[in-house]
């Protein structure tokens, strides 16, 4: 398995009932109550748990990007990533990931990710994202052609990392008469690329269709047994048997050395409604042409009570109950976690771990107590369940990857 330690970065130190009198916490709620000197400290207490996930035996640390909002303080998640470049040695640096139909210029990202593959000698795993429906107002992006651009810059990208310049690429989005970076990545053919999401039906067909792994964003059990049946059918559909090491899951656990510790901090996750985006307008949220009819209907479903979210109900004791969020001891919390994968079978996952007000004492904790006594659990009931990361020596896999620039990889057969 690949275990990786998360958190949304989020920026905690300003009034949170703010936000709730707004009735949002995206686009339109006000940079004035941003702090640079509490940010500035939270930014570099960030960098010190990551360094403690390193220290105690995470594989990775995951990386994401957000904008215009309280609940995410990684505008620019590339940034992040080079600072891990230089200040780990081991961890695998997994970005999930850049937001590609907000990029002007994506050969611009394909240089700055080629550089942090280079600095990180070949850590680096480059995931890539559609970004949330307001982050493309924020940018002035027609919701309407985000799969477009999605997937031209997903090409153009790709064929600037393999293909020798100069050549000449002329997309419906994006034109360059010259595509010649002279930084390309240390691994071959290119950096792994993982996609995370929700349930986008269309999102989960195009990642099994290119070979790569889809990591469910905290779905409940039964709706990432749903998304596995579409991956697997794509899969088939293109000549392959997807397993464990196609699959990643992101839970929500915290850890602390006492139950009622863990729990009053696990109810963080909630500080910001219990959302990754935190309290969402609708409309900017969901703008027309960003999601499909199909997945439109079911948003809308949603957000008037009508269906409950693929992520659990949002009461936060009905979470813990349905294991949408973990709480507890090292004791208490892995035998659910191992419900987790015995029921889901993923061959990454990724903890969301600390969140909201949760002190930089208690994260340390929190990272601590789960490097030392709950990721050994998490490895062994890997091993007997046959979970298979990406990275195993006897794991299936679509591309065989090097960072020996003098033999380079060819595909799999």
């Amino acid at each position: 398995m690949h275990l990786m330690y998360f958190t949304e970065q989020p920026m905690s130190a300003y009034d949170s009932k703010k936000g709730l009198d707004f009735g949002a916490t995206a686009l339109m709620f006000s940079n004035s109550h941003f702090d640079p000197v509490a940010g500035s400290r939270l930014y570099n207490e960030y960098i010190e748990q990551y360094k403690l996930a390193e220290a105690v035996n995470f594989d990775g640390i995951m990386l994401n990007e957000h904008h215009n909002a309280p609940f995410c303080m990684q505008a620019k998640a590339n940034v992040f990533a080079a600072v891990l470049a230089a200040v780990t040695e081991r961890v695998k640096i997994v970005m999930l990931g850049n937001p590609l139909p907000l990029a002007e210029n994506p050969l611009r990202l394909a240089e700055e990710l080629a550089m942090i593959d280079m600095i990180s000698k070949g850590r680096l795993v480059s995931g890539f994202v559609r970004g949330g429906g307001q982050e493309q107002l924020a940018t002035g992006v027609n919701p309407a052609y985000n799969r477009e651009r999605f997937e031209e810059a997903h090409d153009l990208i790709v064929r600037a990392w393999t293909q020798p310049g100069p050549f000449r690429f002329e997309g419906t989005h994006y034109q360059h008469r010259v595509v010649n970076p002279w930084a390309v990545p240390l691994q071959k053919p290119y950096p792994r690329v993982w996609i995370p999401g929700v349930v986008s039906r269309e999102t989960i067909i195009w990642a099994a269709k290119q070979r790569y792994p889809y990591i469910a964003l905290n779905t409940s059990i039964e709706a990432t047994k749903k998304i596995w049946e579409t991956y697997e059918q794509a899969a088939q559909e293109v000549g392959y048997t997807s397993g464990p090491e196609n699959r990643g899951y992101l839970q929500r656990v915290h850890v602390a050395e006492t139950e009622e510790k863990a729990v009053a901090n696990a109810r963080q996750f909630m500080w910001m409604q219990g959302e990754f985006t935190g309290l969402a307008h609708p409309v900017w949220s969901s703008p027309s042409g960003y999601f499909s009819p199909t997945q439109r209907r079911s948003f809308v479903e949603f957000a008037t009570g009508r269906a409950t979210s693929p992520r659990g109900r949002p009461d936060f004791q009905q979470q813990l109950d349905d294991m949408q969020i973990i709480a507890g001891t090292p004791k208490t919390v892995i035998p659910k976690l191992r419900r987790i994968l015995e029921e889901t079978r993923p061959g990454i996952m990724a903890l969301w771990a600390n969140d909201g007000t949760v002190s930089h004492a208690d994260s340390k904790t929190c990272i601590r107590l789960l490097g030392e006594e709950v990721l050994p659990a998490l490895r062994e009931t890997g091993a007997r369940l046959g979970l298979n990361s990406p990275f195993d020596n006897n794991a299936p896999v679509g591309i065989q990857y090097s960072t020996d620039l003098r033999k380079p990889a060819a595909a799999a057969s």
